[in-house]
């Protein structure tokens, strides 16, 4: 166990990260955790759920996150493997570091198997972006994010909302605590350092002319398996945003998913180079660089929907619904699926100065963290959570 203050003996917080989203999620809690008075112990274990160890090692040097202690190396499975996998080799952790806690981030599978072995172990789990709903059971994200929530014992929120849909699903207000969105503490820590966009194309071998069109320049990203693993429908999309780069260049950050599957469907001849630039798959700054000047940001990510809220950014989410409404309903975002006259009628409107600039919501102020950080401490140095743990 380690000593904090007199009278008062924690064991390590166990911080848990396995996928791309997750890291610009920890990265503020872990400096949080470390700037409270007394500073919090931690372990951070990575669960090598995001096996592109390039762009891992990227992501970690851009969020200033310390490497972490202990990673269990699982890589890409079906979701039923990797889940029994991240949880087979995470159960000898808690026996040996005996942590006071455990914290997960978001909705990955990751999030609940590490979750799922800490509850029946007696280990507390908090879970931070608690009670986001999509309503959609087909995602798998919305599994992990419903049983992560009914099972753990402290529940941070991002949003008001999320507290109603807790409420609904019968979970105890007093095991949430509204805290504010820590992905934007992210975005306000790495604002500064922001890449240039004219240097991200570069360093991909593109020429830079691109970013000085007249109307700007849009930016695209596709992953999710309901947009780009069916033939027609990523055909579909495609040729839409082929219909948008005739209004404006685009720049297309491509998931290795996404890349794969325009190759395996025989659709590259449906991109227009000269207005269409395919990257690679891009660091956490050079994202936030692209982003923060682009015109637009069309893309069915959850996190990119909370970036350009932050940043002020027109947001066109092809998706039929999201787990962040706050995003549509004080943000810059607009749902419009797949729908190609939405798509096109969205874009126009921003280009015609219409498009959504909103306002930033409640308490995604750059310091949830620290809300985050203070909180926990609390809650763990109560006398309820000081009984020793088997």
């Amino acid at each position: 166990m380690s000593s904090t203050e007199p009278g008062v003996q924690l064991g390590p917080v166990m911080c848990v990260v396995g996928a791309r989203p997750n890291f610009m999620k920890m990265a503020p809690i872990l400096r949080a955790l470390a700037g409270h008075h007394p500073a919090i112990p931690m372990l951070l274990v990575h669960t090598g759920q995001h096996y592109d160890k390039d762009m891992s090692d990227k992501l970690f040097e851009d969020l200033r996150l310390p490497r972490p202690d202990i990673n269990l190396e699982v890589g890409s499975a079906s979701h039923a493997v990797q889940t029994a996998e991240v949880m087979r080799r995470f159960e000898p952790l808690l026996d040996t570091h005996r942590p006071s806690c455990v914290v997960v981030v978001g909705d990955v599978n990751s999030t609940l198997a590490c979750t799922l072995v800490a509850v029946k172990k007696g280990v507390p789990v908090a879970h931070v972006e608690a009670g986001l709903r999509s309503f959609d059971r087909a995602m798998p994200e919305e599994i992990n994010r419903i049983l992560t929530d009914q099972v753990a014992d402290r529940l941070y929120t991002t949003e008001r909302s999320a507290e109603d849909n807790l409420a609904r699903e019968g979970i105890p207000a007093d095991r949430v605590c509204f805290a504010g969105n820590v992905m934007i503490d992210s975005v306000v820590f790495g604002r500064t350092h922001a890449r240039d966009p004219a240097q991200t194309l570069h360093a991909c071998g593109v020429a830079s002319s691109i970013l000085s069109h007249p109307r700007g320049y849009g930016v695209v990203t596709l992953h999710r398996p309901s947009n780009v693993d069916h033939p027609e429908t990523l055909r579909a999309l495609l040729e839409t945003l082929g219909e948008v780069a005739s209004r404006l260049p685009l720049v297309f950050a491509l998931h290795p998913r996404t890349r794969g599957n325009i190759e395996k469907f025989d659709c590259a001849a449906l991109i227009d180079p000269a207005r269409m630039v395919l990257l690679p798959p891009q660091g956490y700054l050079e994202m936030l660089g692209l982003m923060a000047d682009a015109t637009v940001v069309l893309t069915d990510s959850g996190g990119l929907q909370e970036e350009t809220t932050a940043l002020g950014v027109p947001c066109l989410t092809l998706r039929e619904n999201t787990e962040r409404p706050i995003t549509v309903s004080q943000g810059t975002n607009i749902l419009v699926g797949r729908d190609r006259g939405a798509i096109l009628q969205g874009v126009d409107d921003i280009l015609a100065g219409q498009g959504k600039r909103g306002r930033v919501p409640e308490l995604w102020d750059g310091h949830a963290a620290e809300r985050i950080a203070a909180d926990l401490w609390q809650w763990l140095t109560e006398p309820a959570n000081q009984t020793p743990r088997a």
